[in-house]
């Protein structure tokens, strides 16, 4: 990808619905080399996050650059969040970028305060920060300096290669602080990958990144999610991924079933039934009483992982990704994953 010729300088001044709920909107941009893709660019005033205290989540703050997401996963259960600016939760989480273009600079500013206690913070929580647009902007590397300068242990999961261009820079920012890194990664079937997560990255160049994180001596988790009930769920291709991201050098394995929030409900269900009609009917009947599947599959399925990755020679569970971002509900023992709150926190009033 040229990343270098790619000039985001075509003013749209459109007013399209929503934006008047934008806080620090500076201009909306389309460029060519992101067809289809329309970047709204803010200037924010609050970069960290507070986790609501009520989240069962194993972390208590976050950072997100981006809103929306151009990796295009019909499963996304952030989609929703999208709703609270007047966009759909549909194809404009998918092309209605919004871009917080001093991030950096925020955040650098928030971790210097006295009243800044140095807790954990996790990205990759809402959407992915090394989505494509991230070769452009390059948000990241201010904010691991931000956060790793200031003594801030953090953690990245994202579905994204993009992140391969900061590797130096987390490899420095290990030295000063605790970094848990994680890639996410449910299947291995390319044409099931091309439908269901048409932005995001093959499964081999992530299989490819894992190794690049381990061959920078840097650990790597991996959080195989969401896994799709009779899509991706079977022994066979679970010990498929799970031999892959061994093999790749995973230093840590867990896994979380499709959650169907409300938003990415629709959205996926819309897509089942255009993909694979003869399964709806078993999907409803599976999410019939929430967004969570029912405990007796969470927990084969947390068992099946386990063992499969006890046979690669490999340890998995919450202890290997304690602390990392998770699609859904990474981080909670088998068969204990909660529903979380519908409306979870983007944009709180600001920290200090």
């Amino acid at each position: 990808m040229r990343w270098e010729p790619l000039a985001l300088a075509h003013d749209d001044a459109a007013a399209l619905p929503g934006l008047n709920r934008l806080a620090g909107l500076v201009r909306t941009v389309r460029t060519p080399d992101f067809a289809g893709i329309t970047f709204h660019e803010v200037h924010c005033r609050s970069g960290l996050n507070r986790v609501p205290s009520t989240s069962p989540m194993p972390f208590g703050w976050t950072v997100n650059p981006y809103r929306g997401c151009s990796h295009a996963c019909v499963y996304c259960f952030a989609r929703n969040t999208h709703t609270y600016l007047e966009f759909d939760s549909g194809a404009d989480f998918d092309s209605e970028i919004v871009v917080k273009t001093n991030i950096g600079a925020v955040v650098a500013r928030e971790v210097q305060s006295p009243r800044w206690a140095r807790e954990h913070v996790a990205m990759g929580t809402n959407t992915d920060p090394y989505q494509r647009a991230e070769g452009r902007y390059q948000l990241m590397p201010e904010i691991i300096r931000a956060l790793a300068g200031s003594g801030t242990p953090f953690s990245i999961l994202t579905k994204g290669t993009v992140l391969a261009r900061d590797l130096p820079v987390l490899a420095a920012a290990r030295t000063d602080v605790p970094i848990g890194m994680g890639v996410s990664l449910a299947l291995l079937d390319p044409a099931l990958q091309a439908v269901l997560e048409p932005g995001t990255p093959t499964p081999r160049a992530r299989l490819e990144l894992i190794r690049r994180i381990r061959d920078a001596g840097l650990p790597c988790g991996v959080l195989i999610a969401p896994v799709l009930p009779h899509l991706t769920d079977s022994a066979e291709q679970l010990d498929a991924v799970v031999a892959e991201v061994v093999e790749a050098g995973a230093t840590g394995i867990s896994c979380v079933p499709l959650h169907l929030r409300p938003g990415a409900r629709e959205w996926f269900l819309r897509w089942l039934g255009q993909h694979h009609p003869e399964l709806t009917e078993t999907y409803l009947r599976l999410y019939a009483h929430g967004s969570t599947l029912p405990r007796p599959y969470r927990e084969r399925l947390q068992a099946t992982v386990r063992e499969l990755a006890r046979s690669h020679g490999l340890a998995s569970g919450t202890d290997q990704l304690r602390g990392l971002p998770g699609d859904e509900t990474a981080g909670f023992p088998a068969g204990s994953m909660p529903d979380l709150p519908a409306r979870p926190a983007e944009e709180p009033a600001t920290l200090f």
